[in-house]
C-alpha cells in the first residue's frame, strides 16, 4: 500500500521526497530509469521525512528487528531501528559477512542473486520489517522474507521508499503487506 493511500494523502512531507529523489536515465543500462535516492540524502528535511514516516508507522507495532536489504536499506534501517528500539541486521550479498551464515538465492530478471546474515542474528517469533529502497519485482523483497523466516521470525511488513503504481511483486511477498512512501519519477518521461 502507498502512504498516500493510508491516511498520508497530500501530505507535504511525501511531496518533499519525491522531489528530492534524482531521476538518471539510462543507467545503469539503457532503458532503466535509475531512481537515485542518493540526492534524498543530502536533503535533511526529506531524509528526515523518510524516517519520521517509517517510525511513525512501525512504533507502536512491537517491532524487534529491522532488516535492511544491501546496500540502500542499510541507508534508512538503522536510523528506523534505533527510533523504534529494534535491532538492525543486514542482509547482505554473498560473501561480504564473516564467520557463518545462511543464505537464500533468488531470481532477478537478468540472472540470479542471494542474500546472506549471520546465523543467529534473528531469534524466533522475533518481529520483523525489512527496508529497502525500492520495490520492482518484489524478488529481494521475498528472498529477505525467506531467509528470515527460514529461521522462525514473523515478518509484519515489507517498506520501501520508493515502489512501482502496480507494484508487480507483491504476489511473491506471500501476502504480507508492503508499505511504500512515494511512486517513481520520470517515467512518463521515458516511455
Amino acid at each position: 500500500m502507498f502512504a498516500a493511500e493510508n491516511g498520508l494523502k497530500g501530505d507535504p512531507r511525501l511531496e518533499a521526497i519525491s522531489a528530492a529523489i534524482r531521476v538518471v536515465p539510462n543507467f545503469p543500462k539503457k532503458g532503466i530509469m535509475f531512481q537515485d535516492i542518493t540526492t534524498l540524502l543530502l536533503d535533511h528535511k526529506a531524509f528526515k521525512h523518510t524516517i519520521d514516516i517509517f517510525v511513525d508507522r512501525y512504533k507502536d507495532m512491537q517491532i524487534s528487528v529491522v532488516a535492511g536489504v544491501e546496500a540502500r536499506g542499510f541507508l534508512f534501517g538503522p536510523s528506523i531501528a534505533l527510533a523504534i528500539g529494534a535491532k538492525f541486521i543486514p542482509l547482505r550479498k554473498p560473501g561480504k559477512l564473516p564467520g557463518k551464515v545462511i543464505s537464500e538465492s533468488y531470481e532477478l530478471e537478468y540472472g540470479h542473486d542471494r542474500l546472506e546474515m549471520h546465523v543467529g542474528a534473528v531469534e524466533p517469533r522475533e518481529r520483523v520489517i525489512i527496508i529497502d529502497d525500492l520495490v520492482a519485482t518484489g524478488g529481494t523483497l521475498s528472498a529477505a522474507m525467506s531467509l528470515l523466516e527460514s529461521q522462525g521470525a514473523e515478518v509484519v511488513e515489507c517498506a520501501c521508499v520508493i515502489g512501482l503504481p502496480e507494484v508487480k511483486g507483491q504476489h511473491k511477498l506471500k501476502g504480507k503487506p508492503l508499505y511504500v512512501l512515494v511512486e517513481p519519477s520520470g517515467l512518463d518521461e521515458f516511455c
